[in-house]
């Protein structure tokens, strides 16, 4: 479906291709500090969605609890992916340190599908007291004015807005982390983004389908700008977010989030070649086509054509290693990190894309 714009109103968000899901109490529990009656003084509520990482979840809540903002003006639900012992037990910890002096921490467990973190946020402001929703994610450390500097953008008439992510890097950064900096440019980040309520439950909130933590945000950022919706930068509205390790070829799991770009392309094909990629990855088809006929031309004992195409195959694979590596760290097992990756790359993702073309019904490439 094409991005269509029109005017901005909250009778015509109802878009056909995002459809609620029906849930039951069943799938979730839920528990705040304190009483309900409190609720109605809260003006904003932060929602983290998290699974399985207690001690960033830790981290995050720290910064939350101590934002320079009237705590009963504010709440934070922390929706549990899977609900662990772990998880529910942090949560626990920092309701009884803030108890009477601190704000609301609610705390959502989901046991049920449909799992992932359009879904966890979609429980989290489903179940807010706040006007405004406030969206980070668990391995973020949100500036002491983040709340206050983003509330004061909610002031004029705006429907949602986004703030700035900084993502320190050591002097010599690896692939994976160089690459994750790029979440820095992003516009609209669920890591540091804000909804109203209404807004929200006018377009049915987070679409998901998008299972994985990978373009659900955009999604719904580009569904907002095609109503017209008024969507702001606050850059004093900062979240910090420091990249976590990750373990040697990270970039080869990662590569099936590209599964889902076809769904937003579906969604959104205007925008997505305006503000996610203009064109296809060439170079990816190249080495994946040279790959097919060196494999072809051994096959077939075509040694003219094996010869020939796997000269171009270790061309174009060595360019894309040597521009991994134009930026990043140099140490031997990074460098044999980014040469074996980058042979597997490319026909990896190609495979998503395709994947996510058969599955979304879309010819996307």
């Amino acid at each position: 479906m094409a991005t269509t714009r029109r005017p901005f109103s909250d009778e015509n968000l109802n878009p056909q291709d995002n459809k609620p899901r029906r849930r039951t109490k069943s799938s979730y529990s839920w528990s705040t500090s304190k009483d309900d009656k409190n609720a109605k003084h809260i003006r904003v509520s932060i929602v983290v969605p998290t699974c399985g990482r207690p001690a960033l979840l830790d981290r995050c809540l720290e910064a939350l609890v101590d934002q320079h903002i009237d705590p009963a003006s504010y709440e934070i639900i922390v929706v549990d992916d899977g609900a662990s012992r772990e998880t529910k037990a942090v949560v626990a910890q920092w309701t009884a340190r803030v108890l009477g002096q601190g704000p609301i921490i609610g705390y959502i467990g989901v046991t049920k599908a449909p799992h992932g973190p359009a879904a966890a946020r979609n429980h989290g402001w489903r179940a807010a007291n706040g006007d405004v929703i406030a969206f980070t994610d668990d391995d973020t450390v949100p500036d002491v004015n983040w709340l206050r500097n983003s509330l004061q953008a909610f002031k004029g008439k705006i429907h949602a807005a986004w703030g700035r992510i900084v993502m320190p890097l050591p002097e010599q950064p690896t692939d994976y982390e160089l690459d994750a900096q790029g979440l820095q440019r992003a516009e609209f980040a669920t890591a540091n983004c804000f909804c109203l309520k209404r807004v929200l439950e006018a377009m049915n909130g987070f679409d998901e389908q998008f299972s994985l933590p990978w373009r659900e945000d955009a999604d719904l950022y580009f569904r907002l700008l095609s109503y017209d919706a008024r969507v702001v930068y606050i850059p004093e509205a900062i979240v910090i977010h420091p990249v976590r390790p990750a373990p040697w070829g990270v970039s080869i799991s990662q590569q099936k989030k590209v599964f889902f770009d076809a769904l937003l392309f579906k969604k959104h094909r205007l925008l997505y070649r305006q503000k996610i990629r203009a064109t296809p990855r060439w170079d990816y088809y190249a080495i994946v086509s040279m790959l097919l006929l060196l494999l072809t031309g051994l096959i077939l004992q075509w040694p003219a054509l094996a010869t020939i195409a796997g000269v171009i195959w270790l061309a174009l694979t060595g360019r894309f290693c040597r521009q991994r590596l134009r930026h990043t760290s140099k140490s031997p097992r990074h460098l044999a990190e980014m040469i074996v990756t980058s042979a597997i790359i490319p026909p990896l993702a190609v495979f998503w894309r395709f994947a996510g073309a058969v599955k979304f019904r879309v010819g996307f490439v």
